[in-house]
């Protein structure tokens, strides 16, 4: 599983333009309202609600959008939000795995198949695509707030299945079930996460030229701008030579 490469992990390198910022910032907001309206509004003692705050705090969201982002769970009572997935393929057959955040599921629904039509892709029924993934615990640390042999014997005696760096990140993986436990012992060292989760990671991953990544990229970006899009999961491999200025919008 070391240095695995998925479309999570391609986000985080990218950065975060200031063009796309007010859009990440809307996207953190709706998960961190919907964690605190689904669980408790402290943090400690709501999991869920934890991470996206750890997230929102990483992506330099002032403390006021996150407080009115958990205010909001309580003034709009009525507003629901369903947590959807949503399968299938896109250009060069990549397995996309999405998960979606909306109070609207038919428009939700449509956009995302309209946009995998543009590219020639095909949306598809619940599990044409998720037998390529496994569902596992990730965790990303910038590599500045801990040292590699620090974060490894951490992640090994926590319980992690893997644990690698890279120059700019650590990435701890566990087994789903033991995602909570190991994040509490690394939560005991270091709480600035870059990001932290359940993601749908590929089992096997496909790699492309680069015209035919920067192909599959644009689709990813694609999807990713759309509102009720939390997050996008794809099965490909990013060549070496595909440098970080490549993968900039």
């Amino acid at each position: 599983m070391a240095g695995h490469s998925h479309w999570a992990g391609i986000k985080h390198r990218k950065g975060r333009a200031d063009k796309l910022r007010s859009k990440i910032f809307s996207k953190l907001s709706k998960e961190i309202t919907v964690a605190a309206k689904l669980g408790s509004k402290d943090p400690e003692i709501n999991p869920r609600l934890r991470s996206a705050i750890q997230e929102a705090r990483s992506s330099n969201m002032p403390k006021d959008n996150i407080e009115r982002a958990i205010n909001k769970s309580e003034v709009n009572k009525n507003l629901n939000y369903s947590s959807l997935v949503y399968e299938g393929f896109g250009p060069e057959k990549i397995a996309i795995i999405i998960e979606a955040l909306t109070d609207n599921k038919n428009r939700t629904a449509s956009n995302i198949r309209t946009i995998f039509q543009k590219f020639g892709g095909n949306l598809g029924e619940t599990g044409v695509a998720s037998h390529q993934f496994k569902q596992l615990g990730v965790i990303r640390i910038e590599k500045k707030k801990i040292s590699e042999n620090e974060i490894l014997e951490l992640a090994i005696n926590a319980g992690a299945e893997d644990c690698s760096s890279s120059s700019l990140l650590h990435e701890i993986i566990t087994a789903k079930k033991n995602f909570y436990k190991v994040k509490l012992e690394i939560e005991k060292k270091t709480q600035d996460f870059i990001s932290s989760g359940i993601e749908w990671v590929p089992i096997n991953k496909v790699l492309l030229n680069s015209e035919k990544t920067k192909s599959v990229l644009n689709f990813l970006e694609t999807l990713e701008e759309d509102d009720d899009v939390q997050h996008v999961y794809a099965n490909l491999e990013v060549n070496n030579n595909y440098t970080k200025t490549n993968l900039i919008t």
